[in-house]
């Protein structure tokens, strides 16, 4: 039990962040842009729809509202963290720190939900988009290249389906642009972050524009009547709606944290990181709620378009010109959103297996020219291709949200640990009214997790099972600090017998 729950010294981390092969070229206006990039991308051109229409109605502005409250609390401890261990783990490092090396591998298996599986919803998301931009162009893609086999099964029943080609009996389906997006950001990964993070500032600049345009646009569209004219009709699913609402759009905010896993390639991380982590969140959250009740006034909430609900709004009213934008923006977004992920899940592998828990060999390898763990960046961006490929949309954001929301809670408990064990750590940055704030993070992320339902909640075990089978039997043998503490107990107890024989 002392091996599960061993901790590695703050010192230690300190000492590993300066010995890395990473280059440090991102400075404040980068790192924000990162978290920006990260943000603002499915939550706000494709997951609203779906969440005013099922989860929702018009309340969804309270939704985001909770979900952005929660987000804040957790984003003070990640920004205290980060000003104390500028390391690329993450939240699965601050756990190593915090809670011992058990409660880091429950984190890190987590963290796969968070940025893998989220890829691969952004994934889909695009191609959605880019469907819907080239459609301008008078372009068409078949659906059987656009489409998982559920989703185009249920929406297009007999209509389509004799269109679909079969090999052996083997219905051919799978999303082509989500699989294309995936190996055209993973190369660019590969190739450099400084590269990377240029790509992005264009970017977050092209979809904030577009944003803003939604929003200036849309006001003069907006009907109150949409909004409802009492609480029944502005909340139809009522106080546990909004609940559910934000804990499904919680995906929408997930992103912030992915500031924090590129530490090491920050030029100042103990002053910029946390000040970008929180700068971001701010700015989006505000973004979110605008866009949120621009698309809820303009559309009453249960005619709400699912794949494209932004540029469907505005169709509705003949402004075709709008939509066009909004697609691009959108293509440009979900585009940022993707590389984000992409880099952060690559540099939380090569965290956990520079700590010996994965392979060191295939995850924890640096490209001698390039100063990216490549390999990891490959493997990462086949896996997240197959997911976006052949999952439906809905099922893949339920299981982000629960493993997001149980890291952030860890996250949370790791900082009170860390303010009662190591309070003269240095810290650049410190979290107000510990321990109240992160206990609210913890309250709030909490609740989000008991609005999700029963299946998510198995998914999230059958995972966490799967995670604890590898641990056992592969991680906790190859640690590096078991190992360590291994040594030392065999060293002292060498010196012990060493007394008695001088004895």
């Amino acid at each position: 039990m002392k091996k599960l729950f061993a901790k590695k010294a703050l010192r230690d981390l300190v000492e590993e962040s300066n010995h890395h092969h990473f280059k440090r070229v991102l400075g404040p206006f980068s790192l924000t842009a990162l978290g920006i990039g990260a943000v603002i991308g499915a939550g706000i051109f494709v997951l609203t729809g779906l969440a005013a229409k099922e989860y929702a109605g018009p309340s969804l502005i309270l939704s985001f509202v909770l979900s952005g409250f929660a987000c804040i609390f957790v984003a003070l401890c990640y920004a205290e963290f980060a000003s104390m261990v500028p390391l690329a783990g993450s939240a699965y490092t601050y756990a190593y720190a915090g809670l011992g090396e058990l409660f880091a591998w429950i984190i890190g298996w987590d963290l796969i939900l968070e940025y893998s599986l989220a890829s691969s919803l952004v994934a889909v998301g695009w191609s959605h988009y880019f469907v819907k931009l080239i459609g301008f162009f008078s372009l068409e893609i078949p659906l059987w290249l656009t489409n998982d086999y559920w989703t185009l099964s249920h929406h297009t029943k007999a209509l389509f389906i004799q269109n679909i080609p079969y090999i052996k009996g083997i219905p051919v389906v799978f999303n082509l642009p989500a699989a294309l997006i995936i190996g055209v950001i993973t190369y660019l990964l590969v190739i450099g972050i400084k590269e990377s993070a240029r790509f992005n500032n264009i970017i977050v600049v092209v979809k904030l524009s577009v944003i803003l345009l939604v929003i200036f646009a849309g006001w003069f569209y907006v009907k109150s009547d949409n909004w409802g004219n009492s609480w029944a009709t502005f909340s139809p699913f009522g106080i546990s709606g909004i609940g559910t609402g934000a804990a499904y759009v919680f995906f929408a905010y997930i992103g912030f944290d992915a500031v924090s896993t590129t530490a090491q390639e920050a030029r100042n991380p103990q002053k910029d990181v946390p000040i970008s982590i929180i700068a971001s969140l701010v700015i989006c959250t505000f973004l979110y709620i605008a866009v949120t009740a621009i698309l809820t006034g303009m559309v009453y909430y249960k005619e709400i378009s699912i794949d494209a609900p932004l540029a469907d709004a505005f169709t509705r009213y003949g402004l075709v010109k709008i939509p066009f934008f909004i697609s691009v923006g959108a293509v440009a977004g979900l585009t940022s959103v993707l590389l984000v992920l992409l880099m952060s899940q690559a540099r939380i592998f090569w965290a956990m297996a520079k700590d010996g828990l994965l392979s060191e060999r295939l995850f924890a390898v640096v490209h001698p020219r390039y100063g990216t763990p490549y390999i990891s960046t490959i493997i990462v961006g086949a896996c997240v291709a197959i997911t976006a490929c052949f999952f439906p949309i809905e099922e893949i954001a339920k299981l982000v949200n629960i493993g997001t929301l149980l890291a952030f809670c860890l996250v949370c408990a790791a900082v009170i640990i860390l303010r009662i064990k190591n309070p003269q750590h240095p810290r650049a940055f410190r979290c107000p009214f510990v321990p109240v704030i992160p206990i609210m993070g913890i309250i709030s992320c909490g609740y989000m997790m008991f609005r999700l339902e029963f299946s998510t909640w198995l998914r999230l075990f059958i995972w966490l099972a799967i995670g604890s089978i590898i641990y056992f039997a592969y991680s906790r043998r190859h640690s590096k600090l078991a190992k360590k503490h291994a040594l030392m107990e065999k060293q002292k107890d060498s010196l012990v017998e060493l007394d008695k024989g001088c004895f």
